[in-house]
């Protein structure tokens, strides 16, 4: 029988999860996530409708809604500065000026295109509800993103980096823990800090995890990586644990100093840290999720086992992966080919 860690060892296997048990509650319009107010104004209640509609409908994580957020509350700021207020006074020369200004702000790219995707979605909401009659985003197109290779290390630096000393300290087998967890099972930033201990399955040799839009997969976790978690959950989080300022802890897996759950931001530091002890500069977590990818694929990885264990929805975005081994096809294709 499957059974998820607990300080006994004992419990029963995970029932079928709804959408959404287990994971984050959605965030509320109104929630507090370091956006500006957005009510008060037609244009900002319309914004809280559309977080409602991406957080219950669309079921997207609170990450994911609270970036949305910060991103509308910049739009409708500059659209208020240029006087407007109501849906149909936006046009399409409004937005590219919006496009213009964050540009000329010195926004990467990246940032400049994910927020002009967020006002299209918005305007594009508010048609189809009846709040606005006009799409003035409706022929600004979004520019074909480049095929940049994500950003992985070696085999050896890997090695290097999970065969480090690591202090003789509860925080010492916890950070030992994350790091394998995130090499050894591929997980997004936000999938490691959400893990709770009703998701730990480490006879069965899987972990339960919650990725974007609180989709449930089963990821296995054996090796390195489940000896490293074992042995932090054996005695190190207990003595994080202790350090709560409530009466439990809660059911977090990776705790901070305080005994709470650990932060995203906390996970950055870590990974750039040891990273840097090995020589491994600007050390990111996706970068392990990038060579947990690129070197499951180099091993020989079926393609659609990589994006059931990733979490992708589309096979085109596990595929990136395959730039990796360019040299391993080659000596496949000279050993097997008649004619080679």
């Amino acid at each position: 029988m499957a059974r998820p860690f607990n300080n006994d060892m004992v419990g029963k296997p995970p029932s079928p999860v709804s959408a959404g048990a287990g994971a984050s509650a959605p965030v509320p319009s109104g929630g507090t996530d370091g956006g500006a107010s957005l009510g008060g104004t037609p244009l900002g209640d319309a914004v809280g409708l559309y977080l409602d509609h991406l957080s219950v409908e669309r079921g997207l994580s609170p990450n994911t809604v609270a970036a949305y957020r910060r991103d509308l509350t910049t739009y409708c700021a500059f659209l208020a500065e240029r006087g407007i207020r109501e849906p149909d006074q936006v046009t399409r020369a409004d937005v590219e000026a919006f496009v213009a200004d964050r540009r000329a702000g010195g926004y990467a790219d990246s940032s400049v295109e994910r927020a002009l995707s967020a006002a299209k979605g918005f305007h594009r909401f508010m048609v189809r509800e009846g709040i606005a009659t006009t799409h003035p985003t409706s022929t600004i197109h979004l520019p074909k993103k480049s095929d940049r290779l994500p950003d992985y290390i070696s085999i050896e630096a890997a090695r290097a980096l999970l065969e480090q000393p690591f202090p003789a300290t509860a925080a010492g087998a916890r950070d030992r823990a994350m790091l394998e967890v995130l090499y050894g099972c591929g997980l997004r930033v936000s999938e490691l800090v959400g893990l709770d201990l009703r998701d730990i399955y480490l006879d069965d040799e899987y972990l339960r995890v919650f990725g974007k839009g609180s989709k449930e997969r089963l990821v296995p976790i054996m090796g390195s990586a489940a000896s490293a978690l074992q042995a932090y959950l054996a005695g190190p989080r207990d003595e994080l644990a202790a350090h709560a300022r409530r009466a439990a802890a809660g059911s977090a897996v990776f705790l901070n100093k305080n005994g709470g759950r650990l932060s995203r931001q906390t996970v950055y530091a870590v990974c750039e840290r040891y990273g840097s002890v090995v020589g491994i500069e600007g050390l990111h977590p996706h970068t392990l999720r990038h060579s947990f990818a690129t070197h499951m694929l180099a091993g020989g990885a079926d393609l659609r086992v990589l994006q059931e264990i990733l979490g992708h929805s589309d096979i085109s975005t596990t595929q990136i992966y395959t730039h990796v081994d360019r040299t391993q096809l080659r000596e496949v294709y000279l050993a097997a080919h008649p004619r080679a």
